[in-house]
């Protein structure tokens, strides 16, 4: 893998995917382990510590929040999958620690994905609150276009674009689904 691409790849995930999606079964210090993104020891502690998690319980019997620390798994958005799908409109977004060998092509679908989002042909029939998708299977999904150009500032001149983010995530999850 190439360092760079994958710490554009956490990026995207972080900044985009994240909002929806968990990564249940990763933890923060696998983002400083060798053959990933090899985020510096301090990186990890700063990514982990903008994070808040629940702990606990306390001398009081409460659960409290506190920073992350790199030993803790990647939070999720939501804190049950009833309230994931209340705020989906009723779908439950898949978690995508293993996504990418969860599916036939793995990081080449998670790209098509991404980037197959067009208007619906003509004549083909879309449920309300679907969004048409090439690469999806039925060409219906409930998940809205998450990448634009643009929405992401890279900061080593690689443009900002749908494509490049498409990649770096796309690559990024595959190492995720098996990080040693």
């Amino acid at each position: 893998f190439d360092n760079a691409q994958l710490q554009r790849g956490f990026q995207v995930y972080k900044e985009v995917c994240a909002r929806c999606h968990s990564m249940r079964l990763l933890s923060y210090r696998n983002l400083g382990e060798p053959g990933g993104p090899e985020f510096s020891p301090k990186a990890v502690e700063v990514l982990a510590s903008q994070v808040q998690v629940s702990d606990g319980p306390n001398e009081k019997g409460e659960m409290f929040q506190r920073p992350a620390q790199p030993s803790d798994r990647f939070r999720s958005p939501f804190a049950n999958d009833q309230l994931a799908r209340l705020a989906n409109n009723g779908a439950l977004p898949p978690d995508l620690s293993v996504m990418a060998k969860a599916r036939p092509g793995g990081p080449d679908y998670i790209y098509a994905l991404l980037t197959g989002y067009h208007p619906a042909p003509q004549g083909f029939e879309l449920a309300q609150g679907m969004y048409y998708n090439e690469a999806f299977p039925g060409h219906q999904i409930a998940m809205p276009p998450p990448l634009s150009d643009g929405v992401i500032a890279y900061t080593d001149g690689t443009k900002p674009t749908v494509d490049n983010y498409a990649r770096d995530v796309s690559a990024y999850l595959m190492w995720a689904a098996e990080p040693k």
